[in-house]
C-alpha cells in the first residue's frame, strides 16, 4: 500500500482542469477518504509562506464541525486537478477571483455570502 492508500482510490486521474496559476489546494478528508463531493468552497488569497504552489482553494464536504475543522490531520495539500477528478462539479467555479464561497444546490454552486 502506498503512503496515500488511506484515500479514497482513483483509478486514473485525468485532466480535467489545467489552471492558470498555482495549482495547489486544501480538501477536508471527507472528501478524499469518505468520498463525499464538494458542498463547501472558498478561494482566499494564498498563503505566501506556504510550502506548495498555493492556488486559495479550499474544499470541504460542508458538514464538517468545529472540532473536526480543528484537527489539521483531518486536511491535505492537493493539486487541483486531483480534486476535480473526485467531483468534476467544481470546474465551472475554479476561475473565480479571491474572496468568493459557494455552497452546493443540488448538481451547481451558488456564491455564499
Amino acid at each position: 500500500m502506498s503512503i496515500f492508500g488511506f484515500f479514497k482510490s482513483k483509478k486514473e486521474i485525468k485532466e480535467k482542469y489545467i489552471p492558470q496559476g498555482p495549482s495547489g489546494c486544501m480538501a477536508s478528508n471527507r472528501i478524499t477518504v469518505d468520498g463525499c463531493k464538494v458542498g463547501y468552497m472558498y478561494r482566499e488569497e494564498p498563503d505566501a509562506d506556504a510550502t506548495f504552489p498555493d492556488s486559495g482553494w479550499r474544499f470541504f464536504a460542508g458538514d464538517e464541525d468545529e472540532s473536526y475543522t480543528d484537527n489539521p490531520d483531518n486536511f491535505h495539500i492537493f493539486n487541483l486537478n486531483t480534486i476535480c477528478n473526485y467531483d468534476g462539479d467544481i470546474v465551472p467555479y475554479l476561475d473565480a477571483p479571491y474572496g468568493v464561497a459557494f455552497v452546493r444546490e443540488g448538481d451547481r454552486f451558488v456564491r455564499d455570502e
